[in-house]
């Protein structure tokens, strides 16, 4: 038996942080994954998906040249060459991650499945380790849906799509989340036919009506055809050639692609740790269990990131690490209940997001102001020919502080941290009336938004 002073399993962007900065105190580390490190973000995630939105909006620029009176000619996409190009990045990043393990100073790299056998005991390839502290951050996997004939489909999921070599003819994508958006409008860039297929009512459930109207609306005018409230009933196929059968209302209908995305949510890797050895509990979905200090039913044994089953965003992960490192050495309190999540979807436009939405806080009775602006007002954005989109702002009429905020325009990500920080900092949305704004930029689009919060029934 092999003892630690702590053991971290999964390597992902809050476990790997969190394995060198034990480590760096001085604990005997153990970092377990049986995967490249970096968890998700880094080999089937954020970087490599994030590079291929870039190249996808180079070819896209190219196409649509004239609209800045620029010819570009013949616009070819070298499909091997994007990927070699993102394969660089990855790898590159990666060997950061390589790098960082088995020296002196260092946690110890333990390759392999990690499986409990006891409370804070862990067996892996055979061999017994224990620790006083136990980390888990093993992430999660795409969910397949139970759709009759699923099994005998060579369907793709995200990891599987970032190594296309070659372009699909017509690509089906079953749901329209993150995920779905993201990639149906990269291959459609590419070249690709597409079609959305969404069981809810609209695009990304979550999110307001009418930023999921107008996101629709742009994605449609690209030549993605999207539908909505269609539950897929079954499907077959070969490879090069697939027919999804859905349900949409009382009518049924047969969609033909040569290729299927499936992106209709994440599962836990929870299944094959055993965690019933230990006393974490996890939920119906198998998700963990944690209170919002993200420890969990069993004494010395915390989770974090998407294996938590709270936001699934990189920046979260991350944070996990740092609120229990706080909590565990810098003698703070710091909760998951108290934080502001700001996130983005990367189409194009790019929805930025941070708080709740419109329709949360109606439901929370709430007297609110909205404010909303069009992007066609944004002197930044029509000099760019990039007027697709709008800024919406929801706050508390009784106290002028941001709720929540949607920004769906060119580098809405970006925008929106603006928000986020006036959030963190407690401060009224009028604090930005006075602001001065660099002229011209698209965050001046502000003044107008500002300007139009009113109070509504």
């Amino acid at each position: 038996m092999t003892r630690y002073d702590s053991i971290i399993i999964g390597s992902g962007q809050g476990g790997n942080p969190l394995a060198q900065a034990l480590a760096g105190r001085g604990e005997k580390v153990a970092l377990i994954e049986f995967g490249p490190l970096g968890g998700t973000c880094i080999n089937t995630g954020c970087t490599p998906t994030k590079t291929l939105i870039a190249s996808a909006q180079v070819a896209h620029y190219a196409r649509n040249a004239q609209r800045w009176g620029v010819h570009a000619g013949n616009v070819r996409v070298d499909l091997p060459a994007v990927l070699e190009r993102k394969n660089k990045i990855v790898g590159a990043m990666r060997s950061g991650w390589e790098q960082s393990v088995n020296q002196p100073g260092k946690p110890d790299l333990i390759r392999g499945h990690a499986r409990f056998t006891g409370f804070k005991q862990l067996q892996v390839n055979g061999q017994m380790f224990e620790a006083g502290r136990i980390f888990i951050d093993t992430g999660v996997s795409p969910a397949i849906p139970r759709i009759p004939g699923i099994d005998a489909v060579p369907y793709l999921t995200n990891a599987g799509m970032l190594e296309l070599a070659e372009l699909p003819r017509h690509l089906l994508v079953l749901g329209g989340g993150y995920v779905g958006l993201e990639f149906g409008q990269m291959f459609r860039r590419f070249g690709s036919e597409v079609t959305i297929v969404q069981s809810a009512e609209h695009i990304l459930a979550n999110e307001d009506e009418d930023v999921t109207t107008e996101l629709r609306r742009c994605l449609q005018a690209e030549g993605i055809k999207i539908h909505t409230g269609a539950k897929a009933i079954a499907v077959r196929g070969t490879e090069g050639s697939v027919e999804l059968n859905v349900a949409m209302g009382d009518l049924t209908d047969t969609l033909s692609g040569s290729h299927l995305l499936i992106a209709a949510g994440r599962t836990p890797n929870t299944k094959d740790l055993a965690l019933d050895q230990t006393g974490v509990k996890t939920n119906e979905k198998g998700f963990i269990v944690v209170n919002d200090r993200l420890e969990t039913t069993a004494p010395d044994i915390w989770a974090l990131g998407d294996v938590t089953g709270g936001p699934a965003f990189t920046h979260i992960s991350y944070n996990d690490f740092q609120i229990i490192y706080a909590n565990l050495f810098e003698g703070k309190d710091l909760r998951t209940s108290q934080r502001i999540v700001p996130y983005a979807v990367y189409t194009d436009p790019a929805l930025g997001r941070t708080g709740i939405t419109e329709r949360q806080a109606r439901l929370e009775s709430r007297r609110l102001k909205i404010g909303k602006v069009q992007m066609s007002r944004v002197a930044r954005a029509r000099e760019r020919a990039e007027t697709q989109g709008f800024m919406k702002l929801v706050v508390d009429a009784a106290t002028d502080h941001i709720l929540g905020a949607a920004i769906l325009s060119v580098e809405g990500g970006e925008l929106v941290q603006i928000l986020s920080t006036l959030m963190l900092a407690e401060k009224p949305y009028t604090l930005l009336k006075g602001a001065i704004y660099i002229h011209p930029t698209l965050a001046e689009g502000f003044f107008s938004l500002m300007d139009s919060v009113q109070e509504v029934d």
